[in-house]
């Protein structure tokens, strides 16, 4: 490989094809919402449907459906918080809370009735990515895998740091299992540092920057600071530098596009129009996987 080579990582780098900053927005009572996937700028890249970062305080309950899902009410947000605490219940009489750096990664399948409230005091942030399920998995049952942040698998080197909450990276294996394939890295750059990640070329990939600034895709491209989303263009990997003097830290999330029709009405994703007026039905008269819906209250 030649001395050009080595400094692009990559014969094909991924090039950014689309920026969009994610703005905040209220949403519900003390919450704040910064869309990015699902807003008019970028309303999907397939198989992913929505990606928020959130900020919420600790008197705001929320109901959510959430990662790798498609049906579920009503309506909602958190989902990985990076700092405080959520506590999440369901009707199918699951409980538990997860906090700061923790994972909770739930394939919502046929359908799942779901709360979630901040615990503890002060202010609650994460992120919530929705992903699609392929048209023969959207009837399966509902599903949850969680992870402490100490059982998160992670990787260091050369001033780079790396969470991996699905997928690879420097040779660490995460044990969530993505029924979409899915890669989801957290990353972590020291100033000046640099790191060359690949991802299957037919995949589709973003990166959503949590703090600091960047440069990706090919060193001489333009500093992209937080709060935005970068849409990834074809080739064999992602390229980035860190050339400031603060730490950069980002989410590298990439998937295998189903290439099937999405047709979306609030929370419940489905193939055809025909398909979620049929999961509206059930969802209101708690038939086919809602049974439990119509008695159980959050507590």
């Amino acid at each position: 490989m030649s001395v050009a080579d080595q400094s692009l990582g990559f014969q094909r780098p991924r090039l950014v094809a689309k920026k969009v900053l994610a703005k905040p927005q209220g949403e519900g009572e003390g919450a704040v919402v910064r869309r990015s996937i699902g807003r008019p700028e970028l309303k999907s890249l397939d198989p992913f449907l929505m990606l928020d970062e959130f900020s919420v305080t600790c008197d705001f309950l929320c109901f959510s459906h959430h990662s790798n899902n498609t049906v579920s009410p009503p309506a909602g947000f958190p989902d990985h918080p990076t700092e405080g605490g959520i506590t999440h219940q369901d009707f199918a009489g699951h409980k538990g809370t997860i906090h700061a750096g923790d994972v909770q990664w739930m394939t919502a399948g046929r359908g799942i009735v779901h709360s979630e409230m901040p615990a503890g005091g002060g202010t609650n942030t994460g992120l919530q990515l929705w992903i699609n399920l392929a048209s023969k998995d959207k009837m399966i049952e509902p599903r949850y895998q969680e992870l402490l942040s100490e059982d998160i698998p992670k990787a260091e080197k050369d001033g780079v740091e790396v969470k991996v909450i699905a997928g690879e990276a420097m040779g660490v294996h995460s044990p969530v299992y993505t029924r979409t394939p899915t890669l989801y890295l957290d990353f972590t750059l020291k100033p000046y540092s640099q790191y060359h990640q690949s991802i299957p070329e037919s995949w589709n990939a973003f990166v959503y920057i949590i703090e600091g600034e960047g440069v990706f895709g090919i060193p001489n491209s333009q500093a992209v600071t937080a709060h935005h989303i970068l849409v990834l263009g074809p080739g064999e990997g992602l390229s980035v530098w860190n050339k400031s003097s603060k730490p950069l830290r980002f989410i590298l999330v990439g998937g295998l596009p189903l290439n099937e029709p999405v047709v979306q009405h609030g929370p419940f994703v489905m193939n055809t129009q025909a398909e979620i007026d049929k999961t509206i039905e059930d969802y209101y008269y708690a038939k086919n996987g809602f049974e439990m819906a119509r008695q159980w209250r959050s507590k």
